[in-house]
């Protein structure tokens, strides 16, 4: 039904979890196809034994180029975006699916709720040793949030015609921070407007960065500081902070598809100093 791409990088016991959450809690039969960064941890031999497909660098390529290797192998209409640390809840697919059949078109963005690092709190570990599946399971479905404006990034599901209208990533953005919003912002150039999460599309997120590192290099980069950031603002014009509250309306309770930004004072405000920042950037900042 869907081709569910999966990002890998020497991360073998969380991406075993997370195909096993695949396998036994979805109602539909899906396509999972993992690229796999150097992979000398055993995860080759791993998808091998469990016939699952797969596309390989010996290097660390990052999640755009990645993710865009492997969406070439795909044979589903829908390509679905997850991490290798996610854990997918039972009912995600239907969920989806619904949502689909619902639109009934094909400009869209779906993405999901995310659980613990994410829009809802509930602790069941913050790693494999102390996770508690039982405790997930039990407790998933009373923990609500709202179908929300904007995304998560990922988990999201966008239909094949249209990631092949962009082009999928954009490959300059490695190992991978702002590649999201940079996509959301190539999607909205070809006129999506539905940038929706959904309240009971749920993942268990566990936070690993594993895949997004450049090699040897093991500090967190968040979104707002990193070169990620820089390239989007010199790519479009404006920040990745101005594009999801103006855009994207980040957040706020989905109340149907996005119109155009309303340009006020604050709006004009707001998109100036994003281009003083730009031209600082520009001056000061190789990236």
């Amino acid at each position: 039904m869907y081709s569910i791409i999966i990002p890998s990088l020497n991360n073998l016991d969380y991406l075993r979890l997370c195909i096993s959450s695949i396998k036994k809690n979805s109602k539909f039969n899906h396509e999972i196809i993992v690229h796999v960064n150097i992979g000398n941890d055993g995860t080759l031999d791993f998808l091998r034994n469990e016939k699952i497909k797969f596309t390989y660098s010996e290097n660390n390529i990052g999640i755009c180029e990645g993710v865009n290797k492997a969406s070439k192998i795909s044979t589903c209409d829908y390509i679905l975006y997850s991490h290798d640390d996610f854990y997918f809840c039972p009912g995600w697919d239907v969920v989806l699916n619904k949502e689909v059949q619902t639109i009934n078109h094909e400009l869209f963005y779906l993405s999901g709720t995310m659980i613990q690092n994410g829009q809802v709190s509930l602790d069941c570990g913050d790693n494999l040793n102390n996770f508690n599946e039982e405790k997930l399971l039990q407790n998933y479905q009373n923990i609500n949030y709202y179908d929300f404006q904007g995304s998560t990034w990922a988990p999201h599901l966008i239909h094949k015609n249209t990631w092949n209208k962009i082009s999928g990533f954009s490959e300059e953005f490695f190992p991978g921070t702002g590649s999201d919003p940079d996509l959301n912002k190539k999607l909205w150039d070809v006129g999506v407007r539905i940038f929706k999460g959904l309240q009971y599309f749920k993942v268990y997120h566990f936070g690993s960065i594993v895949t997004r590192q450049k090699e040897r290099r093991f500090n967190t980069i968040t979104e707002s500081g990193s070169r990620g950031s820089k390239l989007f603002l010199l790519k479009w014009g404006f920040s990745i902070k101005f594009f999801k509250k103006y855009y994207l309306k980040s957040d706020e309770k989905y109340e149907g598809p996005l119109t155009c930004p309303k340009k006020s004072f604050q709006y004009y405000f707001d998109l100036s100093k994003c281009k003083f920042y730009l031209l600082y950037v520009k001056l000061f900042f190789k990236v």
